[in-house]
Formats: structure tokens, sequence, C-alpha cells
């Protein structure tokens, strides 16, 4: 943290007193910027995730343009499967496709043990690129994806309405699909705690479709193989931010997680959260991705009454409760960045 010209985020995952709320968010390095589409415009995307140079470029567009308060590196959760064998393809307009998905034992069997250093270097490479260009301005965060949200990808082969495809092998197959999350988690671990050895700051874990599971499901197939790359991250000492979208009922274990904060998505009430679980940990949120479609008025009297709901004292890093979307104007981020840097020093005065 020393070096760092601006560690509030930081220092907000470690609940520790902060001048102000920090903000950063989720797909800031994207679509909905021109620079990025420019960048785009050379390169398809997985071109750009494999070539250190472009994927730091727009790493650092929004620190530059949109002022945020941390970088997090520009690549994808699928990268994991793809080094692990499986062959990975971008579709325009479908998103990722994994042309051969997993659905059986022979099928797992294909899947390699990954070096992260070997295979997953390009990514390495690009975080030391940017932290070396970010130059202390901002914190970097890695990311990876959760073993449950990565393996419904490689099962289903594609995004998914229900994603029933994998949902079949964990009722019909569990063992199966237990070995296949045990070897997923092992290899998000180490790929997170290579990207720690090269220079990221903090770590989130994206567990995307942790809400397509029943409660039960979820605490078997999901938040035991979170706890588990928790479990073998912890000992970097840099903050662990846990993210599962739509999964309300389990709060407490996921603070019980041993993850730093907690990221919540916008169908929640921060300030209830907050007196349920924020003396465990950290939150970050959680502002609804489609208001910033609105005008300045709306986007700040919404983003206040977050900071209002969460109140007094530190433990909360501003943030939106998904993506950003690829069509909202950057003028309306660059909104609600300054107003939350301006309106939130009233919540940490002593």
């Amino acid at each position: 943290m020393a070096d760092l010209k601006n560690d509030l985020f930081l220092r907000a995952c470690k609940r520790l007193p902060v001048e102000r709320t920090p903000i950063w968010v989720m797909r800031q390095a994207g679509r909905y910027l021109p620079e990025y589409m420019a960048v785009r415009q050379k390169a398809d995307f997985l071109t750009m995730c494999r070539t250190p140079e472009l994927a730091a470029e727009v790493t650092l567009q929004p620190i530059d343009l949109i002022g945020v308060d941390a970088a997090i590196i520009f690549s994808d959760i699928l990268v994991i499967p793809e080094a692990m064998g499986m062959h990975l393809e971008m579709h325009e307009g479908k998103g990722p496709v994994f042309p051969e998905p997993i659905r059986n034992e022979a099928d797992a069997k294909k899947l390699r043990t990954i070096d992260p250093s070997v295979d997953l270097k390009y990514v390495l490479d690009a975080v030391a690129l940017t932290k070396r260009e970010l130059n202390g301005r901002v914190p970097l965060i890695g990311f990876t994806g959760s073993p449950w949200t990565l393996l419904a990808y490689m099962v289903e082969g594609q995004g998914s309405k229900n994603f029933s495809k994998v949902k079949y092998l964990i009722y019909n197959d569990p063992a199966l699909a237990h070995r296949l999350l045990d070897k997923i988690a092992d290899a998000a671990a180490a790929y997170l705690c290579a990207k720690i050895e090269t220079g990221v700051d903090a770590v989130q874990i994206f567990d995307t479709w942790g809400g397509l599971l029943a409660q039960d499901d979820f605490e078997e197939f999901s938040l035991r193989y979170i706890r588990k790359i928790i479990s073998q991250v912890k000992e970097k000492n840099v903050p662990i931010i846990a993210f599962a979208k739509g999964v309300h009922y389990n709060l407490d274990r996921l603070a019980d997680s041993g993850a730093d904060v907690l990221g919540l998505d916008w169908t929640m009430n921060i300030g209830d959260v907050r007196k349920q679980v924020g003396h465990k940990v950290a939150l970050q949120g959680n502002l609804d991705p489609t208001i910033l479609y609105a005008g300045h008025e709306k986007i700040r009297h919404e983003a206040e009454k977050i900071l209002q709901s969460f109140g007094h004292g530190s433990g909360h890093i501003f943030n939106l409760g998904h993506g950003i979307l690829p069509d909202v104007p950057p003028e309306n981020l660059k909104a609600l960045v300054d107003f939350v840097k301006q309106e939130s020093v009233i919540y940490h005065l002593k």
C-alpha cells in the first residue's frame, strides 16, 4: 500500500478509515468506451486478451478517462478452461462458445492441470506491464470466475437461460461434478496466486451464475469451492472479494467464507446487508447498471440513496450491482464517479 498514490480501495477492503468512498465498476474496461472500440477494431476480443500490450492499454483507459479508484486487468474468466485444454471461440452477438463441451467422464479426463506461469503467461505479462504503466496511481485487481460459474460454461458450451445441461450433470453424476469443481478450484487458486505474485493488489471471484442454484445446491456446488479458493489464496495477504450474483439467502455464509469483501447485486439493500454482516466484511456495490441510462440528476439521486443506506464509516466500495452495459454513455459513468467522490466525503468525517 505504501507506494500507492491512491490506496482508498485497499483501505476500504480492510475496513480501515478513508477520506471518501472509493469507486470502480465491473467491466469498466469495455465496449461503452469509444477508446476501447478503437483498440477493438485492431484485434478480436481473444487476441486482445492474449496480447499484453493491448490488455494493458484498455485496462488503463478508465483510469485515465473516468477517474476510477482501481484498475481491473482486462481478461476473461474463460481463459482458465481454455488453458485446461478446451477450445474457446468468441462469436459476435452470441458470446463465448466451447464447441466441445464437457459432458461425461471421458471429456473430463481430457482436461489438463494448468501451470499459470506457462499456460496463462500472457495474462501475467499483462499484469506486469499494467503495473508498470499504472506507476502506483491506483491498485490493480485480478479476478477469476468461481468454479461453479466456469463449470456452467464448460458443460453447457455457451451461455444459457436455464443451464439445464450442467444441472443435469450435478443431479445425475454429482461425483463427476465434484471432481471437476475440485480441479477447477485448484486451477483458479493457482491462477490468482500467480497474479498476486506478479503484482495485483486484490482479487475478485465472480460467481455470476450462483443464483441459478437452489440454496442447498449453492452450498454444495458453489460455496464449498469458493471457500477452497479463498483458503489457498488467503496466505498471499491481499484483499479477496467474493461476488455471487443473485444469492440473497447465503450472505452469512458468504461473509464467513474468508473473503474480505462481499460484492452485492442491485436487488439487495446495502444498509440491511451492512446490519447483517458488515461487522465481518466490507461491502461492494450496488447501483443497478441500468440507472446509467438515466439523466445525471437521476444517477446522482440513486447513488446518494446507496451512500445514505450504507451510512457513515468505512467498509464500502461503491460499484455497480453487475457489469456496466455496452451502450451506456461514458459521460454518465463519469458523472457517477465524480458524484461519489464529492458527496461521499460527508460519510467519513469524524
